[in-house]
């Protein structure tokens, strides 16, 4: 039985229990439950054996987010590289079969020396933001706050 049917049986069993008879109610209860057991045990057993494999894909992908980021570095490095020898030997563009390589100007940006003196007119105002912990801690205290209500929802935990 799936663990869905069992938990219809055991609830079954439960709005019967006045027309069985001790003996059997008790064995089909305790039958139900060790099933029930088992198949709760087995669904942990998936849900850790599914957490180790996130964990092992989370390695896999720092391992390469680092490998990417290295080439990444290595690329830059290496454009500097040719960027420089280009501009010591006064070329500014090599044309091939394959590639033409180009040393080129790039647009302008902004180089921003004291932000403290930024006139307003060119700040973005930053949205508020709500604070769920200090919410949190005065609904725990017993105050009121409007619009806010404390809840507690349950989870499955596997020790």
């Amino acid at each position: 039985m799936k663990l869905y049917e069992l938990s219809q049986s055991y609830n079954q069993l439960l709005e019967m229990a006045e027309e069985l008879d001790q003996e059997t109610f008790l064995d089909t209860l305790e039958s139900i439950q060790e099933e029930m057991d088992v198949k709760i045990e087995n669904t942990a057993k998936l849900i850790r054996s599914l957490q180790g494999d996130i964990e092992a894909i989370k390695v896999e992908e720092k391992r390469l987010a680092d490998r990417r980021k290295a080439m990444e570095n290595k690329i830059e490095s290496i454009k500097s590289y040719l960027q420089n020898e280009m501009e010591v030997a006064g070329i500014d563009k090599v044309k091939r079969p394959t590639f033409t390589v180009s040393v080129v100007n790039n647009p302008p940006c902004v180089q921003i020396e004291d932000e403290s003196i930024i006139p307003s007119t060119y700040l973005v105002p930053v949205p508020d933001k709500i604070d769920k912990k200090a919410i949190l801690t005065a609904l725990k205290n017993g105050e009121y706050i409007e619009g806010c209500t404390l809840s507690q929802s349950r989870s499955v935990r596997i020790k």
